[in-house]
């Protein structure tokens, strides 16, 4: 296997630096040796691009050898010599895959994208020959019928149930015509998911809105005048205000902004990312996608692709996912229309003399939240500077489970606008380390999430902690003004900060089953789950102090906040519900058309559910990015609604013994973020709750009854 590989790699002209008896490149590569750095953590000041093509290629090779080792092993299969091997072989693979993806996601460059192009089909290959190696299986498979009779804990008998699973779900049991069709398929995907990314991503960057007369910026708070004219200096148009497509930007213009003509621009250039019939248009990306998806479930033996992925989740099935939407959106539709006839009324009265349309959504439901709650969101941005949000969120985890958190200077970071925090256990034990990344750029993708730059595990009795990052796209500072976050910003912030709790306090033996490798629709319980400290009174008491007179926020304020918790919550969970059923609808398809067209079957999906013209989808499918930049969320948006009903139940409970009580934290921390997939997701829930969560929370959570 090593000679194969390593002929393809030097036909392909890529394997020089990593030849046998080559040490010159090698020595010189960070990703060949041990980190030298305070707390093990990758040296990004010395990574280069020349140094990920060699660790990947060695990688393989590495991990191939280890793979070999366990299958030639005249030893019986035991969880030891087989599962537990295989989820410990891969360690350089694993090293160079978690920065390399991690830097194509938040710094990338067009030198990155390249080698994401040259490397995706190597990687796609590899991990086809792990889950098609018969000889492998064969192993695992003695390890799995003998779980039980061998005495397996729960953590070992998960992990073996888990590679088990993936083993016949990656196509181990096909004959070798269909797995050599399936590693075609597998190798098309890896690149359209590529390309997908890297077209959405030029889309963001190529549109700039450009303003030269101020006229034109009436209604707009001076702090996004500010920032607009900030980027216009960027752009070498000093005296303009340019407008992008990154949400701090082009939000704020359309809550605020006056000039409908404007709005409607932004908007449309928004929602049309990758539907532009440019270089960069995703439409033929997306059917292919589909196209490949149901070949790829067809033939696994299942009839739609949903049916393949919702298997190893808490849905199980499609059915129980469109039950689900289908409730909430019983709900959501007739209070998104209340909302619009009190918005088209407020228009009405002020002459506009137009229809609401969706490019008006945010600008009137401004006006509406004035006029219900006297609240203006500008009114609330002086107290949510970031860096107190930030340490705000930071108090609620000590206060929580008694953690801390300690700015590292001398670490290496991958841009400036990273920083790093040591995070410390109650009683002083290490924990992890954490990076915070919160500003757009051209190099980082939209949207917020958390990933791992190493994950936890325990390996000959040592934990090796993990190296966490929480990456966002918030409101930049100014000359003269810090970063003010908007209510919506500093939900994100304190949802993916629970992401990162979810990672950082895991207690795991092994990485298949830690930290957040669990099913996607309970992976966002934590992250939901923080949201709610986000906006209560004692803890807004705790971070929302005025940028300049640093005034704790008033009474008043808060109390509006908390009037306000459920308004325009039609609009945003009919866009949400709207959205996982487009995913659904994609994905439960069991035969396509020949000439099916991603406008008209949008067309379809909206027509069918009853969505109203003036709400969009969250995503249309052209800029999906959860659902055809990889596969992570595919059939699978619907997961921050399923684990919306986990944590609106869970927090519950949090309210009725007090928020911070320590009892209940210490029985969510153990039963839910240490635990990580060692136990089935459910059986995890009601260890903490006690029961299973009642599907009423969300609706309650919401104001939706």
């Amino acid at each position: 296997m090593k000679k194969s590989l390593l002929i393809l790699l030097a036909m392909m002209g890529m394997i020089s630096a990593c030849k046998k008896g080559d040490k010159t490149n090698i020595s010189d590569n960070p990703f060949f040796n041990e980190y030298d750095t305070p707390y093990g953590v990758p040296p990004f000041d010395k990574i280069k691009a020349e140094h990920y093509m060699p660790a990947f290629q060695e990688g393989i090779v590495q991990q191939t050898n280890e793979i070999n080792a366990i299958t030639e092993s005249k030893d019986s299969a035991t969880f030891e010599n087989t599962v537990e091997a295989l989820d410990f072989s891969g360690e350089l693979l694993s090293k160079v895959s978690l920065v390399f993806f991690n830097m194509v996601s938040a710094e990338t460059n067009d030198e990155l994208q390249e080698i994401n192009v040259t490397v995706a089909p190597l990687l796609s290959e590899h991990q086809d020959n792990i889950y098609l190696n018969e000889k492998l299986f064969a192993r695992i498979k003695k390890v799995y019928d003998n779980r039980v009779s061998d005495s397996l804990n729960m953590p070992q008998i998960r992990l073996t149930e888990k590679y088990y699973k993936n083993f016949v779900r990656s196509g181990v049991l096909l004959d070798e015509k269909q797995k050599k069709h399936l590693r075609e398929i597998n190798k098309q995907l890896a690149d359209l998911y590529i390309k997908f990314g890297d077209n959405l991503l030029a889309e963001n960057n190529d549109f700039k809105l450009i303003v030269d007369k101020e006229d034109d910026l009436s209604g707009l708070p001076e702090s996004v005048k500010a920032a607009a004219s900030e980027q216009a200096k960027t752009d070498s148009m000093p005296g303009k205000w340019v407008f992008t497509l990154q949400k701090p930007s082009f939000i704020p213009f359309l809550q605020y902004g006056e000039n409908r003509a404007i709005r409607e621009k932004l908007y449309k250039a928004y929602i049309n990312r990758g539907d532009n019939d440019n270089k960069n248009d995703n439409k033929k990306i997306v059917i292919s996608i589909i196209k490949l998806r149901l070949e790829k479930a067809e033939l696994l033996g299942y009839k739609t692709y949903a049916d393949f992925k919702l298997e190893e989740t808490m849905a199980k099935n499609p059915q129980n996912v469109y039950n689900l939407l289908n409730t909430i959106w019983e709900y959501a539709i007739p209070h998104a229309k209340d909302e619009l006839a009190q918005m088209q009324k407020i228009a009405d009265v002020e002459g506009a003399e137009f229809k609401l349309e969706a490019w008006d959504w945010w600008y009137y439901a401004e006006k509406l939240q004035k006029e219900k709650y006297n609240l203006d969101e500008e009114e609330l941005r002086p107290y949510y500077k970031l860096e107190n949000v930030r340490e705000g969120v930071f108090m609620v985890a000590n206060k929580l489970f008694g953690i801390s958190f300690s700015q590292i200077i001398d670490i290496p970071v991958y841009h400036p606008d990273v920083t790093a925090f040591e995070v410390k256990d109650a009683d002083g034990s290490y924990l992890g380390v954490l990076y915070v990344d919160y500003f757009p750029r051209p190099g980082k993708r939209a949207g917020a999430w958390m990933s791992n730059y190493r994950e936890q595990y325990v390996k000959n009795g040592v934990d090796i902690r993990p190296v966490i990052c929480n990456v966002g796209n918030f409101t930049k500072p100014t000359e003269d003004i810090p970063s003010l976050l908007s209510q919506d910003e500093v939900n994100t912030l304190f949802h993916e900060f629970g992401h990162a709790l979810h990672g950082m306090l895991t207690k795991c033996s092994y990485k298949g089953i830690s930290g957040t490798n669990v099913a996607t629709d309970f992976v966002e319980l934590p992250s939901q789950l923080m949201e709610h400290w986000a906006t209560e009174p004692e803890v807004l008491k705790m971070f929302a102090k005025h940028y300049k007179t640093g005034a704790v926020i008033p009474e008043e304020l808060i109390q509006k906040i908390q009037n306000s918790v459920a308004f325009n919550q039609g609009f945003m969970t009919t866009e949400l519900v709207s959205a996982a059923l487009l995913d659904m609808d994609w994905h439960t398809l069991d035969k396509i058309e020949n000439n099916l067209d991603v406008n008209a079957f949008e067309t379809r999906v909206k027509n069918k559910i009853g969505l109203i013209p003036e709400i969009e989808f969250r995503y249309r499918s052209t800029n999906f990015n959860h659902i055809f930049g990889d596969d992570g969320y595919s059939a699978g948006y619907y997961s921050y609604l399923w684990s919306e009903v986990l944590d609106a139940d869970a927090f519950e409970l949090f309210k009725e013994n007090g928020i911070f009580d320590q009892a209940t934290a210490t029985s969510y921390r153990q039963n839910i973020l240490e635990k990580g997939d060692s136990d089935d997701p459910m059986n995890l829930y009601i260890q903490f709750r006690g029961a299973k969560p009642n599907p009423e929370a969300l609706i309650k959570n919401r104001g939706l009854k």
